[in-house]
């Protein structure tokens, strides 16, 4: 699994795998069966003879000399490397044992290793990580500071920095608990339910809008409250995943139990008229099964669409058997635009009505927001289509959400010739691949009995996906790199013997997140320090052995957050629809199909424009393009990993984007009424913010000779200080001096902007 298996997948499979279209000499390598089988009943040849290179074609193939016997082909581009024919021949040598897929294989909980190091461990992740160490002849970074492991521990548990309140109690705490203590007091927290959706919007692929020609608005906001709450709450994986993909299905279904299958209804649909209805619908469909494989099973089964899985032993007719499960929704493929006065009933069904408590808080909402918009500006500076823009994006608040249920009858599923809708071939019933778990025919043929089947203690592949999807979110890159490919082409895990450990564990304590998480950062593993020299980097320099704590850079979420946070603008407020923060003019318009279905971006008001990240409005062909240069993902599909990238339009936004200059000046504000009385105290007050650490002294004088040498070019040029604080928060507050508010705005831009401030360690 770990030498052979990564080379026949590799160099063998295209044409020697899983799909009997693409394969070649009817030889087959994925099985063992196969592998072993006569290649020729009468001569009596095989591709593999177990201890016997003489007799193994495959050696002979492999090594030949004769481009027109040379395997691979010569015209593949996929040559092997004498290393890697060494290890086939050696495999074949001790005997060529055979295994399933690694991650087709039941988790087992090992015995912990033994470790020369005996006080490090302090929990069973540390034994596995140390015993790998020690093996490469390594040794363990020293501890983090308080301070930076305050600093990661808040923005991996809440999305938030620590105060520097909070810093200092920690600091000055030195009970043996004190950090145990944190912990707890971290995934308690209101915050910590935000942070851990902030994760699964990214996966569900929630919007605000349908995503495909006019890309109107939907109402889908009550269920991303649901998941905080479920969060906070601590519901358990099994069920917190069961609700979501058929809460419809349970008996007698409540309320939440429905709203959570919104899940299932966040795919991208169209309203355009002319679009081929069955077209559309079954592309849902697919988004659905797709969306299941990728986030639940780590498995890129959307390559069954068309073909047999080249790689992995997922035939077409899998796909098609577990299409067949979300292929029973009473949905239409073209959902009906909104008419000028949107109506209840255009939502594309079915759906479920908001209860009548949530429509009286919803319309109390709108009405506060219509005051605030006349009280800024007269109404006559506003058009009529600029109102109604306006009205109908809050009318859509208050629109049922669209949710799972059954059609009535069943809808029979076909294998789709090529994955066109329109060529069915022949008839599949509910089902699941057979090289992970077969499906219990007396299981529910329904999304619930899918669930039951997901989390049958013999599947093998759930709880190590859901653990690696968290310990990435833990410690920037999963114990297998590839979170959404656990098959053939995917990375191999790093520490299979831990991974296998902690996906048993999370099964026996009831699928609990909360305690999955207090595992994983109580570990000595997480307390490392980041820090690393060059031999370390030579070594290791993504850190795949865990020799030091993760050097990672804050999301594009927690990015705004933590400017938002420390200079006091944020606004707490747990849950409700989305919010518009600043944004360029222009863009949704530039993007729009116009006519009456032709939005503009209309910035919020007060506490709105200062909300979590998580709230801000997501319109698919438009996301937020400050979230969007920090990598956020797009939404248009499941993301289980983001991208990290590190480029100049980064620094531009951090240094000229409205929410982040406004922020700099309230920071600056804040500076001045309780950072202290002088420049150096001022400094370290904003610096603790950012970097949750003082500055050292080389770092305050250059801070405060910037803020000298601002103070001077503003005595001189005080019309500047007037242009500069023009932001809504800042111009009316008249009880500061404006040129040292000018000066302390400056340097706290500096502050945000340092490359320590965009980092987690």
């Amino acid at each position: 699994n770990f030498h052979v298996r990564p080379i026949l997948s590799d160099r063998c499979y295209a044409c020697h795998g899983p799909d009997e279209n693409a394969r070649k000499g009817d030889l087959r390598l994925d099985l063992e069966a196969n592998a072993f089988a006569p290649l020729d009943s009468l001569k009596q040849r095989f591709a593999i003879v177990a201890g016997n290179l003489e007799n193994s074609q495959l050696i002979h193939r492999i090594v030949s000399p004769d481009p027109e016997e040379l395997m691979p082909p010569p015209e593949s581009n996929l040559q092997l490397s004498l290393r890697e024919i060494e290890i086939l021949k050696r495999w074949i040598e001790q005997g060529a044992e055979w295994k399933p897929h690694w991650s087709y294989i039941q988790p087992e909980k090992s015995v912990l290793p033994e470790v020369k190091q005996t006080d490090w461990p302090k929990n069973a992740i540390d034994y596995f990580v140390l015993n790998k160490l020690e093996v490469l002849k390594k040794k363990p970074s020293v501890k983090a500071s308080k301070e930076k492991l305050l600093r990661r521990l808040s923005f991996d548990l809440t999305g938030l920095p620590p105060s520097p309140e909070t810093i200092k109690t920690f600091s000055s705490n030195q009970s043996d608990t004190a950090y145990e203590q944190m912990v707890d007091e971290l995934l308690n927290s209101q915050a910590y339910g935000e942070r851990m959706t902030t994760e699964w919007v990214d996966l569900a692929r929630y919007a605000e809008t349908n995503g495909i020609h006019h890309d109107l608005e939907r109402n889908m906001w009550p269920w991303r409250d649901w998941v905080i709450n479920v969060f906070n709450e601590n519901m358990s994986y099994d069920q917190f995943v069961t609700w979501q993909l058929a809460g419809d299905l349970m008996p007698e279904p409540t309320y939440e139990q429905q709203l959570a299958t919104a899940f299932n209804r966040n795919n991208r649909t169209t309203q355009e008229c002319g679009s081929l209805d069955e077209e559309f619908r079954v592309s849902y469909v697919i988004d659905r099964t797709n969306t299941f494989g990728k986030a639940f099973m780590g498995l890129t089964v959307e390559c069954a669409q068309c073909h047999d899985h080249k790689y992995d032993p997922i035939s077409q007719k899998n796909y098609y058997e577990l299409f067949a499960f979300f292929n029973q929704v009473p949905e239409k493929g073209v959902t009906k635009s909104f008419p000028k006065k949107i109506k209840h009933n255009q939502q594309s069904a079915p759906y479920l009505e908001l209860p009548e408590e949530e429509v009286k808080k919803i319309r109390s909402y709108i009405d506060r927001q219509f005051k605030t918009e006349y009280a800024n500006g007269s109404t006559q500076d506003k058009d009529k289509s600029y109102m109604d823009n306006w009205k109908d994006e809050l009318e859509v608040m208050l629109l049922p959400v669209m949710v799972m249920k059954e059609k009535d009858t069943l809808r029979p599923t076909y294998i789709l010739e090529r994955g066109l809708y329109d060529s069915p071939g022949e008839e599949v019933s509910f089902g699941t691949p057979e090289s992970i778990a077969a499906f219990d025919p007396n299981l529910p043929k329904n999304r619930l009995g899918l669930t039951k089947w997901l989390f049958d203690p013999e599947n093998p592949l759930t709880a190590r996906v859901a653990v690696n999807r968290y310990w990435q979110m833990i410690f920037g890159r999963g114990l297998v790199n590839t979170p959404d490919d656990f098959g053939s082409q995917g990375d191999l895990p790093t520490h299979p013997a831990l991974l296998d450990w902690l996906a048993v564990g999370f099964i026996e304590s009831g699928w609990d997140v909360k305690q999955l998480l207090k595992i994983m950062v109580m570990s000595a593993t997480y307390q490392q320090a980041s820090t690393s020299d060059e031999s370390q980097l030579a070594f290791d320099s993504e850190n795949r052995w865990l020799g030091r704590g993760a050097q990672q850079r804050l999301t594009a979420e927690m990015l705004r957050d933590q400017a938002l946070k420390m200079s006091g603008l944020m606004s707490e407020e747990i849950g409700g629809p989305s919010v518009k923060p600043y944004q360029p003019e222009g863009l949704w318009t530039q993007v729009s199909s116009g006519g009456r279905y032709k939005r503009k971006y209309m910035t919020g008001h007060g506490a709105d424009r200062y909300r979590r990240s998580l709230y801000t409005y997501w319109k698919r062909i438009q996301p937020p393009p400050a979230m969007a240069i920090f990598d956020a993902s797009s939404r248009n599909l499941c993301t289980v990993k983001r991208q990290s990238t590190n480029t100049p339009l980064q620094a531009l936004v951090l240094l000229n984007d409205p929410q982040f200059v406004e922020a700099s000046m309230a920071l600056a504000h804040r500076m001045m009424k309780e950072g202290g009385s002088s420049s150096k105290q001022r400094i370290e007050y904003a610096f603790r913010w950012a970097t949750s650490r003082k500055p050292d002294a080389d770092e305050s004088n250059i801070l405060e000779d910037l803020f000298q040498n601002e103070m001077e070019e503003f005595q001189k040029y005080p019309e500047r200080a007037d242009d500069f604080l023009q932001e809504e928060t800042i111009k009316n507050k008249g009880d500061l001096n404006k040129l040292e508010l000018a000066a302390y705005s400056v340097v706290a831009n500096a502050i945000i902007n340092l490359s320590e401030s965009l980092q987690k360690n």
